[in-house]
């Protein structure tokens, strides 16, 4: 079997085809990984040697080391901060080294050819599967991520099609519809929602959460109390501007993350309007800033941390072939009441 030119790098991909096994069992004859036949691990190294295939970084054939690599937008965040803290402990328990990166760009973005091309790049460092947090990942790595056996587990996906995708969230739904009822049981009947973009499916599940509340309390929803934008302190404090200046202002607000709710407090605050006495405002996430505002803000808790836990649990057991019972995970939220919601003002 002839090498290849110099031009010509050999893959890891080229490996397993001629081989006649896939990528991710040509990546375990690579780390020494004991769960492959011994006349498989032969025929593989004997396919290595034919090509001349070199692994592009000696450092992880030295260590015999995994990697999980986490793509993210953002990491200034209490949300991404405590997601990332979760992945952390769970990739310190699991021997497994963590690596950080933003979303692939063009032309990995648009050509399925040439995200497949990226993968096998992070494949031959040592990647053995990827997870994505609260981040837009094209479709055409999704589907390339399936072409080479990279298992991909998305934390809060945003702006994908693909729903074979395996994804870990909360009970958003019943999260947003508990935020709601909160305030309705506080005698609030004009409830505005503020919450994160239409792309964004945990946002989306928690306005239809929203939704279900006021439609089971037989409150009748005014599309002019709704907003979506961003997960932001700035379009927080925008469109609460804009909606308490109306002279029919709502008595509460629900807002689609922590910080969008502090955007609100802070609006609030610009106007003159006392929390709670004059209005009332949720947030979702309860990450620890909740507990500094003024006044403490009531928060739907999510279990962030167990979230980036159970990502890395499940993208390495989808790496050594166990497949999850379930292609979307989702951990139980509650709701956190503190100061910052309060009975409805008089009429």
């Amino acid at each position: 079997m002839p090498r290849r030119g110099r031009s010509e790098r050999v893959t890891l991909a080229d490996v397993a085809r001629l081989a006649g096994v896939s990528t991710t069992t040509a990546s375990k004859v690579l780390n020494g990984r004991s769960d492959v036949g011994a006349r498989t691990r032969e025929r593989v190294l004997e396919v290595m040697a034919e090509l001349g295939y070199r692994p592009t970084t000696a450092r992880h054939q030295k260590t015999r080391e995994r990697a999980i690599l986490t793509v993210l937008d953002f990491v200034e965040s209490r949300y991404a901060g405590t997601v990332l803290q979760g992945i952390l402990v769970a990739a310190n328990a699991a021997q497994a080294e963590l690596l950080l990166h933003l979303p692939p760009e063009k032309p990995a973005a648009v050509s399925r050819q040439a995200a497949r091309t990226w993968l096998e790049q992070r494949r031959e460092s040592g990647v053995v599967g990827v997870i994505v947090l609260a981040a837009a990942m094209p479709d055409p790595v999704l589907l390339a991520a399936e072409d080479v056996e990279m298992p991909v587990v998305a934390i809060d996906p945003i702006d994908t099609t693909e729903s074979r995708v395996v994804s870990i969230g909360s009970t958003n739904w019943a999260g947003g519809r508990s935020a709601t009822e909160h305030l309705i049981k506080l005698g609030h009947r004009r409830i505005a929602w503020i919450g994160g973009p239409l792309g964004s499916a945990p946002s989306v599940e928690r306005f239809h959460g929203y939704q279900a509340a006021l439609h089971s309390a037989g409150i009748e929803a005014d599309r002019s109390l709704v907003r979506h934008e961003a997960f932001s302190f700035d379009a927080g404090f925008r469109h609460a501007l804009d909606l308490l200046s109306r002279d029919d202002r709502p008595t509460g607000i629900v807002a689609g993350n922590d910080e969008i709710a502090l955007g609100v407090l802070a609006a609030a605050g610009r106007l003159g309007i006392a929390v709670p006495r004059e209005l009332s405002v949720t947030g979702f996430d309860d990450t620890p800033q909740t507990e500094w505002t003024t006044p403490r803000l009531t928060s739907v808790r999510q279990p962030l941390a167990g979230m980036g836990r159970m990502a890395v649990e499940t993208v390495l057991a989808m790496a050594d072939g166990v497949q999850p019972a379930s292609r979307h995970l989702q951990l139980a939220t509650t709701l956190s009441v503190r100061d910052s919601t309060g009975p409805a003002p008089a009429p």
